[in-house]
């Protein structure tokens, strides 16, 4: 899952705070990698780093050859593992990564990209192999995460995945704990003001659902999924509708396989159709008859990653 949020807070803030930033991107991966191209790391003048390329055989390599570009004020293109320069760092998995490392001259720029990953935008960033020239474009490619035009490096990224769950009870916050931990935004839906209280101290976006009606709350981008955990399934059917014709690119729900027949009678009753109650994934979740609520939660997490993944191919 590759959320670079984290990578353009690190630059913004660090540009904030007056200093001097490298944004390094993988362009090409020749053989086997542990990253495919599009991940990004970014190095700091004081030495600090967000991002990885590898399990810890290139990082330590990176930030130093960052501080370099720092000190030149020039992008390079640095490869690292089979056929690179540097024949004392190796990649255990026998490949090699090609690196752009753009260093950072203009801060708004930054600050542009940074708000449409925000915003959840699908942005192309920009690169220049013979410029600091960085810049942002919301027409992308869906198909390819890198491409080079000449000394043009376009590195296309599509929003991370998201997770909007409804529901009540001890399995929405062990999914809430779960997610964010690792590294996937969540909202919160619920009756329970109990629930929006837990979440809520987690700094988590939590609204209380008053009627089990429509909720204006409830807006799925594409990369997003729909998390169905009501015990008390009254409250779920016009806001599972609401789900299902909307562009998540999950909606899951858990319950039995009788649970989810009922289930699937009563949205036909107010106006599913087969086609989008059949997109449904219920019973929720890769490991079958899940009870406790953890094992729920990381059941669920799983098969949303997963999905996210099958959708929109296997991203840096």
């Amino acid at each position: 899952m590759n959320n670079i949020l984290p990578i353009f807070s690190f630059l913004k803030s660090k540009a904030e705070a007056g200093q001097q930033t490298v944004l390094i991107s993988l362009i090409a991966v020749t053989g086997a990698s542990t990253r495919n191209p599009g991940a990004h790391m970014a190095v700091s003048e004081d030495g600090s780093s967000i991002g990885s390329f590898s399990g810890g055989c290139v990082e330590a390599a990176v930030v130093s050859e960052a501080l370099d570009v720092i000190k030149h004020g020039m992008p390079r293109e640095i490869r690292y593992g089979a056929g690179s320069r540097y024949l004392d760092i190796r990649l255990p998995c026998g490949g090699s990564i090609d690196l752009l490392f753009t260093p950072i001259a203009d801060s708004p720029a930054i600050s542009d990209i940074f708000g449409r990953i925000k915003r959840r935008e699908p942005v192309s960033i920009i690169l220049d192999s013979e410029s600091t020239n960085i810049r942002c474009d919301t027409q992308y490619s869906d198909k390819i995460s890198v491409e080079r035009i000449g000394s043009q490096i376009l590195v296309n990224h599509i929003p991370a995945a998201k997770i909007i769950i409804l529901g009540h009870g001890p399995s929405v916050e062990s999914l809430v704990k779960l997610s964010t931990s690792y590294g996937i935004d969540c909202e919160i839906l619920s009756p329970d003001p109990a629930i929006i209280d837990a979440v809520e101290s987690l700094a988590i976006s939590a609204r209380k659902l008053k009627t089990p009606r429509e909720s204006a709350f409830l807006d799925p981008d594409p990369w997003t999924a729909c998390i169905f955990y009501f015990h008390d399934h009254d409250w779920e059917a016009r806001l599972m509708k609401q789900a299902l014709a909307s562009s998540a690119f999950y909606v899951g729900a858990m319950g039995s396989r009788k649970t989810h027949k009922d289930r699937q009678k009563y949205l036909a009753k107010i106006g599913v159709s087969a086609e989008d109650y059949k997109r449904m994934k219920a019973p929720i979740g890769l490991i079958q008859s899940t009870r406790d609520p953890a094992t729920l939660a990381l059941s669920t997490l799983a098969e949303v990653v997963d999905s996210y993944h099958r959708h929109f191919g296997s991203r840096a």
